[in-house]
C-alpha cells in the first residue's frame, strides 16, 4: 500500500497560489472600475505603486515553496525541506496580510484571486505541518 505524501499537496497549493497571482486581487468601482493582480498588472482606473512590491515577492516565494514541497515528497532532505516549506508558507501568509494592509482601503475591495490565494496559503501551512510530522517518523 502506498502512503500519502503531503509534500505533493504543498506543491499543489503553491501551484494554485502561482496561478492566483495573475487573477484580480483588488477591484474598484471608482472612475469606471478597475482591477489589479498581485504581480502588478492593472486594468481600468486601478493604479499600484511602481517597482518591486509585496505581490512580486509572494510570487517569488511561491516558487521556493513549490520546490520545498516537491523535495519533501521525494524524500530529498525531507526534514529540512519540510521546515523550509512551513517557514515559507507562514511568510507567504504574512506577505499576503501586508499586501492587504497596503492596498485595500476606501474604494478598493478584494477580488476573487485574493481569496483563492488565502485558501491556498492556509492549505500550504496545514500540509507543511503534516509534512513535518510525517518526516519525523
Amino acid at each position: 500500500m502506498t502512503r500519502v505524501r503531503p509534500g505533493w499537496l504543498v506543491a499543489l497549493c503553491a501551484g494554485v497560489l502561482t496561478v492566483s497571482a495573475w487573477l484580480p486581487w483588488l477591484t474598484t468601482s471608482a472612475d469606471g472600475g478597475g482591477r489589479a493582480s498581485a504581480i502588478g498588472g492593472t486594468a481600468g482606473a486601478m493604479t499600484l505603486p511602481a517597482g518591486f512590491g509585496a505581490g512580486q515577492l509572494i510570487v517569488l516565494l511561491t516558487s521556493t515553496l513549490l520546490v520545498a514541497g516537491a523535495m519533501t515528497a521525494r524524500g530529498l532532505s525531507a526534514k529540512w525541506a519540510a521546515v523550509v516549506a512551513l517557514v515559507n508558507s507562514l511568510l507567504l501568509g504574512a506577505l499576503t496580510a501586508l499586501y492587504y494592509h497596503l492596498h485595500v482601503g476606501e474604494g478598493v475591495t478584494l477580488g476573487y484571486g485574493f481569496y483563492i490565494a488565502a485558501v491556498s496559503i492556509a492549505g500550504a501551512v496545514a500540509f507543511s505541518v503534516w509534512s513535518l510530522i510525517a518526516t519525523r517518523n
